[in-house]
């Protein structure tokens, strides 16, 4: 491991282009000369299509086109989107409702797409718009997370999408009968929009019988599949570019009909078409987050050691169904239903429900926080109600660091991990033992200071390869072909690094290339924090290929046997040689001799298992009871994401996650009146955290290496959201619990919470 000690808190490379308006997101790239798409979305969250006339809106200054659903299908479009069917606990199959690209003469939520307008200007297409005659006949409205209300589709008449389980539901139901505690928490997990920096949006060219398609993603190859599989094209002739993308946060995973509908309309009209979102078209239509209610419980034995653990769960799945993979709620639950602890028995069980609103299957920053949340709110509760300090509950129950790997509940092997270490380190850093005499100081003011601790772990999803390319340039520079994509994380920095770490070739001798289906052949994309540990992984690979591929060269050259050669990471040496070559100088001395196969190389390689970067967060509060005001005065983290390429990528990564999670926590939600209308549809509405509203937060790394990756690496990008939820909200909690609340739920509004104290709150 002695090679990754180069490792040193790198200053992001891409940030000077950002910082200074050099940026190329969507909006910087598309062709000044693009059509503009505007895009007809319905007003109502439910009912019939009666009337949708387009003559007027078709013969309108400067309209080039304007497309339904039945202009699609009659252009031969397969328009039904990619959705994933759940099994139900019988093993049967859930609900399978088609969604259309564009609406089927029914809406199901406010914002569904029913038209797009193609003309000159965007300012014509809207008023095109305003052109069309539209009259929906209203049906009753859906908003709740229970079975039945008007059915959202046939094939759901109970608006039941699915009910799942896993684990031993007999074993675990036998343990809560024998158990000498159990303790349960019904945890509601408020519904949060995405809100990246930079709305969806693309644009597209049809040239020479190849559609170019650009847009503001997560990964390119799934996009060109799909767009080939819905317009019939070849795949060779689909070529998907990503630029620059200002936040993506599992949002922009996925594909949204607007993609298709530019697309068509960009071959067909053989014109670029340019569709932009603005902000509240995007609160509209962009897959939210979270929503889900679950009641938790926990059964302890005598000396309070979790036996088992149950969780009931319904989530909200919006008008449709997922687009791909299980819905977030069942998949991440199943990942860390055990959590960090040694228990014995779990069972999950996890209900959708249909209703009239956005699809709900994207995460903000972190993919574990429902799991997570659940988990450590109600071991919250069992320390209160049992009388054990919280760290002491949660250190009876650790996983031992003799017992991994270890096979959980549910399946999954944990590789490794030191919890309590972890958690004393951050019960130091955090100054606990300073907790009552800073609790004191506030209640002599007559505030109230709480303190909330978080254990969370979490797990590398998604493609476990991934590939790399590296090409030697004539101007001695070198290209990294990467087959992830940034959404502002800083790759292009933590990946120029590596490679240098790994060669020697200078960090800012390398270009980082990515999001372009062309140049690159596969890629997984990034999503689920697997980004740095597969590219990474890939990159090792690479490297590993470039110094077989140039060792006999360079024994021919130095006039020793193969077998001599060896590259300490840096230069290539050989006993008997005064030749001490670089990589660059080796590419070099290759380009020189006409050998322009060694000057581009790639490999591709698989991890042999996932990693689970795990930690700690603990979070101090301080709530005026006069005015409600909650102040988050102190954040501590210390996290095990084994061996850090960039620390400081990783603190930022961290500082950001748990920005999100106390946007969750203090303000953030989203609200629909009895009609299905969004009433958090700007900025006005829906509150995000500003700078006064953070504290400073205190990062340290202490890394246990997995043994799952050559690196020791296990990855990071999720992990500051997901356990900052309930590190606030413990911490709300115990600040709180003195004046009788025993039931607090996100967000923690003044409003909320003064008059929560000023009623003396007492639920269960």
């Amino acid at each position: 491991m002695e090679k990754f000690g180069k490792s040193q808190p790198v200053k992001r490379v891409e940030d000077v282009r950002f910082l200074t308006g050099h940026g190329r997101y969507i909006e910087d790239c598309a062709p000044a000369e693009a059509l503009r798409a505007w895009v007809l979305r319905s007003p109502v969250a439910h009912g019939v299509i009666s009337t949708l006339d387009l003559e007027e809106a078709r013969a309108a200054e400067g309209v080039h086109m304007v497309l339904t659903l039945a202009d699609l299908q009659a252009a031969g479009l397969t328009t039904t989107m990619d959705a994933t069917v759940v099994k139900n606990r019988d093993d049967s199959d859930g609900a399978a409702p088609e969604r259309h690209m564009l609406a089927d003469g029914r809406v199901r939520f406010v914002g569904e797409p029913i038209a797009v307008v193609i003309a000159e200007t965007l300012d014509q297409a809207r008023d095109a718009g305003e052109l069309i005659e539209l009259d929906i006949d209203d049906l009753p409205v859906k908003l709740d997370l229970q079975a039945g209300g008007e059915p959202l589709h046939p094939e759901a008449p109970t608006n039941s999408a699915f009910d799942w389980g896993m684990g031993d539901e007999a074993a675990t139901q036998a343990a809560f009968e024998a158990a000498a505690h159990t303790v349960s928490l019904q945890v509601e997990d408020n519904r949060i929009i995405v809100n990246a920096m930079e709305p969806r949006g693309c644009f597209a060219t049809w040239d020479e019988g190849r559609l170019h398609f650009t847009y503001g993603g997560q990964g390119v190859w799934g996009t060109k599949s799909q767009l080939a599989a819905k317009l019939h094209l070849a795949e060779e002739d689909v070529h998907v570019v990503t630029p620059d993308v200002g936040g993506g946060f599992g949002m922009k995973a996925m594909t949204y009909p607007e993609y298709f509908v530019v697309a068509h309309a960009a071959r067909t009209l053989e014109k670029p078409v340019f569709w932009m979102s603005d902000r509240t078209e995007a609160m509209l239509s962009d897959n939210g987050g979270r929503d889900l209610t679950s009641l938790a419980e926990l059964a302890f034995d005598a000396d309070l050691k979790i036996t088992a653990y149950r969780v009931q769960t319904r989530c909200n799945l919006g008008a449709y169904n997922s687009q791909f993979g299980q819905p977030i709620q069942t998949q991440l639950f199943s990942r860390v239903l055990a959590g960090v602890y040694d228990i014995k028995t779990a069972w999950l069980q996890v209900e959708g429900i249909y209703t009239n609103t956005t699809q709900v299957d994207a995460y903000r920053g972190a993919g574990r926080p429902e799991a997570i949340y659940v988990l450590e709110r109600v071991m919250d509760r069992a320390a209160r109600e049992l009388g054990v300090d919280p760290l002491e509950l949660h250190r009876r129950n650790f996983i031992a660091p003799g017992n991994f790997p270890y096979a959980t509940v549910t399946g999954e092997s944990y590789d490794v991990g030191d919890f309590g270490m972890i958690l004393t380190r951050a019960e130091d850093e955090a100054d606990i033992a300073g907790f009552a005499t800073r609790r004191a100081a506030d209640a002599e003011t007559g505030k109230l200071r709480g303190l909330g601790l978080c254990y969370y772990i979490e797990s590398i999803l998604g493609d476990p390869s991934e590939g790399a390319e590296v090409e030697f340039l004539e101007d001695g520079r070198v290209n990294i072909y990467v087959g992830t994509q940034s959404n502002g994380q800083g790759h292009e920095t933590v990946y120029a690094q590596f490679l240098a770490d790994q060669t020697g070739i200078p960090a800012e001798m390398i270009s980082t290339i990515q999001g372009d289906s062309d140049r690159i052949a596969k890629g997984g994309g990034t999503g689920g924090s697997r980004s740095v540990t597969t590219q990474a992984n890939a990159t090792l690979a690479t490297v590993d290929v470039m110094v077989a591929a140039f060792t006999p060269f360079l024994a021919e050259e130095m006039g020793v046997e193969e077998e001599a050669v060896n590259f300490d990471g840096e230069t290539f040496r050989a006993p008997g040689s005064n030749l001490t070559p670089s990589m660059l100088e080796a590419a070099e001395m290759a380009r020189a001799k006409g050998r322009l196969d060694l000057l581009r190389h790639a490999a591709r390689a698989q991890l042999p298992g996932r990693s689970f970067p795990n930690g700690a967060h603990i979070a101090e509060v301080v709530i005026d009871p006069e005015t409600g005001v909650c102040t988050v005065d102190r954040y501590t983290v210390v996290d095990d994401f084994g061996n850090l390429i960039n620390p400081m990528l990783a603190e930022g990564q961290v500082h950001g996650g748990v920005v999100q999670g106390l946007g969750q926590a203090m303000m953030e939600h989203v609200v629909y009146d009895d009609e299905g209308q969004l009433l958090t549809a700007t900025f006005m509405d829906y509150a995000l955290p500003r700078a006064q509203d953070v504290p400073m937060i205190g990062f340290t790394s202490e890394p246990v290496p997995s043994t799952q990756n050559p690196m020791g690496m296990k990855g990071c990008g999720e992990a500051g959201t997901v356990g900052a939820l309930a590190a606030l909200a413990n911490a709300v909690q115990d600040a709180t619990w003195d004046k009788g609340l025993r039931q607090v739920d996100m967000p923690f509004t003044p409003l909320k919470l003064w008059e929560a104290l000023k009623d003396g709150t007492k639920a269960a």
